[in-house]
């Protein structure tokens, strides 16, 4: 059940021994500087009968994070909107380094009780109480003998 709660390219890096596009990733990443927020991190902790999901999106304004189940999946979307190109028309920024756009995540629902699952944010974190779905009691019954 918790394999499921990691998100699908934690699963393929985990998978792969080799990666031969690794050295342009990383050429990449030395030019244009790393896109970490595009992925924002989480943290998933076993809290029990719930498991805890928290997502580090400072910066964000509670109205611009979105949370949407779709069939087994949960998104976890969030977007930043800049006044850069408006000031700099002024000429106030020397340097503008910090990231905005969309950005999301998805994780698959498999073992949880989708319908409580709650969600807060503050001070940047968003938190996610996911409850387990209680473990199907299997089902037993008589054949009878023709």
């Amino acid at each position: 059940m918790m394999l499921n709660l990691i998100p699908y390219s934690q699963k393929r890096r985990e998978a792969s021994v080799y990666n031969p596009f690794q050295m342009f990733d990383e050429l990449e990443k030395t030019f244009f500087g790393s896109n970490d927020i595009a992925e924002f991190k989480t943290d998933i902790r076993d809290e029990g009968d719930h498991y805890l999901l928290e997502a580090d999106l400072p910066g964000f304004k509670k109205e611009d994070i979105h949370i949407d189940l779709d069939d087994n999946a949960l998104t976890i979307r969030a977007e930043r909107h800049s006044n850069y190109e408006q000031q700099d028309k002024k000429g106030n920024y020397v340097r503008c380094e910090r990231s905005y756009g969309s950005y999301a995540r998805s994780f698959g629902m498999d073992g949880i009780r989708t319908e409580g699952i709650k969600a807060s944010y503050a001070d940047g974190v968003l938190k996610l109480t996911l409850p387990k779905a209680s473990p199907e009691a299997p089902q037993t019954r008589r054949l009878e003998i023709e």
